[in-house]
């Protein structure tokens, strides 16, 4: 039996990359919560979020903007506030399909 040098094509690899780079962003459960949260709402504010969450505004603040970061969010100031929305919709399809594997967790 022969084995192929490469199974994984180049655009494949590059969507395992993708998928393992928003793993990595919301690998902690408050990161989790906030995608959760944003999946059902357009857009929030820090304090609505921390609200919904029960979470303290400055660790929340600080994954928010480590998101932000990474790219899976967008921001924007209104007035004295800051709210947020989910800019990479991929979280909640990724999310949606390790919820639903038929793991023993």
């Amino acid at each position: 039996m022969e084995i192929e040098a490469s199974i994984i094509n180049r655009e494949e690899a590059e969507k395992l990359e993708r998928i393992a780079f928003i793993l990595k962003v919301v690998a902690h459960p408050l990161r989790l919560g906030i995608v959760h949260i944003l999946e059902q709402y357009p857009e929030l504010s820090v304090s609505d979020i921390c609200t919904m969450l029960g979470s303290e505004q400055s660790l929340t603040s600080h994954h928010l903007l480590n998101m932000k970061r990474s790219g899976l969010l967008s921001s924007r100031r209104d007035g004295r506030s800051i709210r947020y929305a989910l800019k990479e919709r991929d979280v909640s399809l990724i999310i949606e399909c390790l919820e639903n594997c038929q793991c023993n967790m």
